[in-house]
């Protein structure tokens, strides 16, 4: 009797037993295709832009779901334990809107654990009873969609329990701009895994539970809703609370003076709210506080004296309450520093100079006072200096156009008087500076991928363009539009303030300029015909100064639209711009642009190279008929032939 061979039986013993535990379950596999099936059916009636990738298109019946795209398997046997379904119709045109019910194949797979369906514009109630079914659901993201209603409730009775997660195996949920109202449901105390919870950007309103500050979060985002009520000393009471971001709601009265018992603390962000009162002393105990953001509420009293080596790289103390001198007393480390819209007094202080990190400060709408001073030169890193809205006085420093990384310059509604410097020219060198330095958001958020910490910060930090502005109130171009990588000087304003003397004929090497505002100044002279090189100019506004002679045209200035209203109010101006004919001892011929003046040279020598030797020879047979020359006769004797040379 022959014997089974081993490897057959090895074999057979594979392909049967232990292949299909390489694979999804039949009905799990299923549950994704008809999940599929209702993606196409929603895009096959849209238009596709160049930026849209079917990335579902992995999924087909013949092929094991552990191997798609999107699909995270684990265990003997597999099972699917993530989805990643998030931005499914990028380049899609419309967007489309999707049903809530588009879900429901996936409440099938109940061995999920990781569950991302953020960014699909998905509309209707959020759909609670199928949610019940995942029990096993660890991370749970729906952000940016359109859910309607409240976040759904376990209810007391036993006829009904409805609830995004019933067992306490939560640990991160993200429930940002989900059109959510009402209260924070009671459900969520069950999670006691619960670390990372973002309620954002929804419609939610009361005061925070008793049972919800005594979780052990990490981070708990809850921005823009309508919340109200004191904070909890409880909040601060544990070790474990990094992130703390409530800006944009209507929490009030004064902050627990145990905030700094949170000592891992890193990024506090309570902007636009009714809090009041002193900052308390503790909060310089938070030792690993990167980001403090207490921006535009009702705060008073002395600043705190934070400890020079923290590693603190963002205050932002602007719009509240307080007063006295600008205080010096911040770490080493400070890049953002923002205290504009207080009641400061006094100049600014030289000690501001040990910030030698510092990239951004403001200290507008205050009520400083002095001169500008020299010093401001010594901080290399500054990119923003925005001191608008005080009553500073006397001459624009010269200095001040050796800070070589400056990008926006904001000194409008002060007292300055005198010239423009001539040292204006620099600002060409600062759009070639090649090594700018960084900005906060590059170091410090490589270790947090909360997508709000950048989205808050990036859109605060991030500038490219330089701007020079000096007007009442900023204007010009967007910064989520700006590209950190690209630098070019799109927008000089310097109107509003006591300036006089002439327009510096250097603005016009600014050959990225695209708006120049010098209105509402003192300057006379006219206006340089230097400005029609600037190819890239569309605004142009010199009004109420005291400019006299022709509007220069010729190059952009004969081809940009101009409106009359930036040339009002200066008496001697003239030009086809503002229908004044100019008086003939005043009219000039049109300002021809570089690449013309180019043109023109080189036409001029090849004129001269062609039109010297016929010149030449015409000058001589002109000679040769009046008989300025004489030529010899011809001779009578012959020469013998020439041997020919061999």
């Amino acid at each position: 009797m022959e014997r089974p061979c081993p490897l057959l039986t090895f074999f057979s013993f594979f392909f049967f037993f232990f292949l299909p535990c390489l694979s999804c379950p039949e009905y799990q596999k299923q549950a994704l295709l008809q999940f599929k099936s209702s993606i196409l059916a929603i895009t096959s009636s849209l238009n596709y832009s160049s930026d849209y990738y079917d990335q579902l298109q992995s999924w087909n019946s013949s092929s094991s779901c552990c191997g798609w795209v999107k699909v995270e398997c684990r265990g003997i046997p597999r099972v699917v334990i993530g989805l990643y379904l998030f931005n499914l119709f990028t380049g899609l045109s419309p967007q489309p809107q999707v049903e809530s019910t588009i879900l429901a194949p996936l409440f099938h797979i109940r061995s999920l654990k990781n569950l991302y369906i953020s960014e699909n514009n998905i509309q209707g109630e959020i759909p609670g009873v199928g949610f019940s079914n995942l029990s096993n659901l660890v991370y749970l993201d729906m952000s940016e969609n359109n859910f309607k209603g409240s976040i759904p409730l376990r209810r007391d009775s036993d006829l009904v329990t409805v609830e995004i997660a019933p067992n306490p195996s939560l640990s991160d949920l993200h429930l940002k701009s989900c059109g959510l109202v009402g209260e924070i449901p009671k459900w969520i105390s069950n999670q006691t895994g619960l670390r990372f919870l973002d309620l954002s950007k929804n419609n939610l309103r009361g005061e925070l539970p008793k049972w919800f500050v005594e979780m052990r979060f990490e981070s708990l985002i809850l921005s823009d809703n309508e919340f109200t009520g004191s904070l909890s000393p409880r909040l601060f009471s544990g070790l474990v609370l990094e992130v703390l971001a409530l800006s944009r709601n209507n929490f009030s009265g004064e902050l627990p003076k145990n905030i700094g018992f949170a000592t891992f603390l890193w990024v506090l962000s309570l902007k636009e709210n009714n809090f009041s009162g002193p900052i308390p002393h503790s909060l310089v105990q938070c030792q690993a506080l990167q980001l403090l953001d207490l921006s535009r509420n009702i705060f008073s009293g002395h600043f705190p004296d934070f400890n020079p080596d923290r590693g603190l790289a963002y205050i932002d103390f602007s719009f509240n309450d307080f007063s006295g001198e600008v205080p010096t007393t911040f770490p080493v480390r400070t890049r953002f520093l923002a205290l504009g819209g207080n009641k400061l007094s006094g100049g600014l202080p030289f000690n501001l100079t040990n910030l030698s990190n510092l990239e951004r400060l403001e200290l507008q709408d205050n009520n400083l006072t002095g001169e500008l001073p020299n010093f401001l030169s010594g901080i290399s890193t500054l990119q923003v200096l925005n001191l608008r809205n005080n009553s500073f006085q006397g001459s624009i420093p010269q200095s001040i156009f050796n800070l070589y990384s400056l990008r926006i310059l904001d000194v409008s509604n002060n007292n300055l008087t005198g010239e423009i410097p001539q040292e204006s020219y620099s600002l060409v060198g600062m759009i070639e500076t090649p090594n700018l330095p960084s900005s906060i958001i590059e170091t410090n958020s490589l270790y947090y991928s909360v997508e709000w910490f950048r989205q808050e910060a990036k859109a605060l930090l991030n500038y490219s363009d330089l701007v020079v502005n000096w007007k009442k109130s900023k204007q010009g171009i967007s910064t989520d539009k700006l590209n950190i990588y690209t630098l070019a000087l799109k927008l000089l304003n310097i109107s509003g303030n006591k300036l006089s003397g002439k327009i510096p004929t250097s603005f016009g090497d600014l050959e990225n300029i695209e708006t120049l505002d010098l209105s509402h100044n003192k300057l006379s002279g006219s206006i340089p015909p230097a400005l029609t090189k600037l190819q890239q100019l569309t605004i142009l506004d010199v009004s109420n100064n005291e400019l006299v002679g022709p509007i220069p045209d010729g190059g952009q200035m004969g081809t940009m639209v101009l409106d009359p209203n930036y040339f009002a109010n200066n008496s001697g101006l003239c030009g086809i711009q503002i229908r004044v004919p100019c008086p003939k001892e005043q009219l000039t011929l049109p300002v021809k642009v570089e690449e013309d003046d180019h043109k023109e040279s080189w036409l001029l020598w090849e004129s001269v190279w062609i039109g010297y030797p016929i010149g030449l020879l015409l000058a001589i047979r002109i000679m040769l008929g009046i008989g300025y020359f004489t030529l010899p006769p011809p001779s009578n004797r012959r020469h013998p032939p020439q041997r020919p040379i061999r």
